[in-house]
């Protein structure tokens, strides 16, 4: 199995990328769940006074009707008005692209955002969709037999990475 690489260092690499790109108007939003603890980190980090946005794309996932639907299904929470702003959608580990294009449908159902924009914690290739980070704190070339997860460390919220084989928990 491929080393890890550290979740810490990937989210600094990423707050890093995106200070100046950053208006102070821009919205971060964080897919459930592991882009949600990514973008707390981040939101915390960059210091934005737009409050934090969540989406929970289970409803809006084009394999739902193969997956299921998940006990855990979260209210999605947009605080703000969208119309006009410029978004970034953050996602822990971007793989397929299929869970990004849930989740720009979803925005999309609360009104028309002036630029919409993705951050990744990490990269690891496979992609399905057309779809591609504008910000990304490290890349990872994986199987596709592997599946990466972000994971919330402990109380202060620190992230780590595990790896899983299909079928089989890390």
């Amino acid at each position: 199995m491929p080393t890890l690489p550290d979740a810490e260092q990937l989210l600094a690499r990423l707050a890093a990328s995106l200070r100046d790109h950053l208006s102070p108007d821009t919205a971060l939003v964080g897919i459930h769940t592991g882009g949600v603890w990514v973008a707390e980190r981040l939101h915390a980090m960059l210091d934005l006074p737009t409050p934090l946005g969540t989406l929970d794309v289970a409803f809006y996932r084009d394999d739902f009707g193969q997956r299921g639907l998940k006990s855990d299904v979260r209210q999605s929470d947009l605080p703000f008005d969208i119309a006009g702003r410029d978004i970034v959608i953050v996602d822990d580990v971007l793989y397929t692209g299929r869970t990004v294009r849930a989740a720009l449908n979803l925005l999309f159902d609360y009104g028309r955002p002036g630029r919409v924009r993705l951050a990744a914690l990490l990269d690891r290739g496979g992609r399905q969709l057309p779809i591609a980070p504008d910000f990304v704190g490290g890349s990872l070339d994986l199987a596709d037999h592997h599946r990466m997860i972000v994971l919330a460390r402990d109380d202060t919220g620190q992230l780590s990475l595990a790896m899983e084989d299909a079928g089989v928990s890390a």
